[in-house]
């Protein structure tokens, strides 16, 4: 069985029940699948938070298995931005620190944002094409 990482905006459509990611992401786990985030995407939702959204929100992130961000993987995420950066693609600390998680952990990254995650030897959730923003 696979371990998924959660790009945030998988995480937000999920709490705010778009885009059928409950319906996704049960069926994941009734499959046997496990669910993760990392400190970015806990970052990033409690950052756009409402404070009557905090107990569904928290409860639903302390059910993830949360992967730590090692010393290692903030080096990866460092590097990459560095490479994609020389490349011309200009990529954001959270998204490199998501991928270079991913990566490290073998993860399979769940995201809308293919773009913010250029790297080819990223795997990744194959959302459908129409789905992709």
């Amino acid at each position: 069985m696979a371990t998924y990482l959660l790009d945030t905006t998988v995480i937000i459509d999920f709490l705010n029940g778009k885009r059928r990611r409950r319906e996704l992401l049960r069926s994941l786990l009734e499959q046997g699948h496990m669910l993760a985030c990392c400190a970015v995407n806990v970052t990033e939702v409690y950052a756009g938070l409402r404070p009557q959204e905090a107990p569904k929100t928290e409860a639903f992130l302390r059910q993830l298995d949360y992967r730590e961000i090692t010393w290692e993987i903030a080096r990866r995420a460092g590097l990459l931005k560095n490479e994609w950066g020389k490349k011309g693609h200009t990529l954001s600390l959270g998204d490199v620190t998501v991928a270079a998680t991913a990566l490290s952990y073998g993860l399979i990254l769940m995201t809308d944002n293919v773009k913010h995650f250029p790297m080819t030897e990223l795997a990744r959730y194959p959302f459908p094409s129409q789905e992709i923003q």
